[in-house]
């Protein structure tokens, strides 16, 4: 690719004869050449994942959310997550709870004992309430955008 140019300008007359001179231009050449690869790799690694335009060259990243069961409560208890999120509920409580959807958009989990956990990918845009069938006031909302 630069080649030709810098054949032509070892050969000039203000370093004729001079072969330091051609290797140095050379190595400054490929040197320089390096450097704007690896500027142009790292630009383009800076776009995956983001929506590029109509092309799309990546598909988004799941993104991964927790509820933390605690002190008889849902923390946080509101979320808005994207579509293809996975919503995960951990007890961290001392007794035993059911995450259950209050309008039956997502299964119930099974009863979650003391550090146990269920996960639920919501896959649908919609607002999602649930509770806790053992414990009805504990509540929450999950938003999916």
């Amino acid at each position: 690719m630069f080649a030709p140019a810098l054949d032509a300008s070892c050969h000039g007359s203000a370093i004729k004869g001079s072969p330091v001179v051609c290797r140095f231009l050379k190595q400054l050449n490929m040197g320089t050449l390096a450097c704007a690869m690896f500027v142009a790799l790292a630009l383009l690694s800076n776009t995956q994942g983001r929506d590029s335009g109509p092309g799309k060259l990546s598909a988004p990243r799941a993104e991964k959310t927790e509820v933390v069961i605690d002190n008889f409560s849902f923390s946080p208890q509101t979320i808005a997550v994207p579509v293809g999120a996975t919503v995960t509920w951990t007890n961290h409580d001392d007794v035993p709870h059911v995450v259950t959807s209050a309008n039956n958009r997502f299964n119930k989990s099974s009863v979650l004992k003391p550090g146990q956990a269920f996960s639920n990918t919501f896959v649908t845009a919609g607002t999602y309430s649930y509770f806790c069938s053992i414990h009805p006031r504990m509540t929450g909302q999950i938003t999916v955008r």
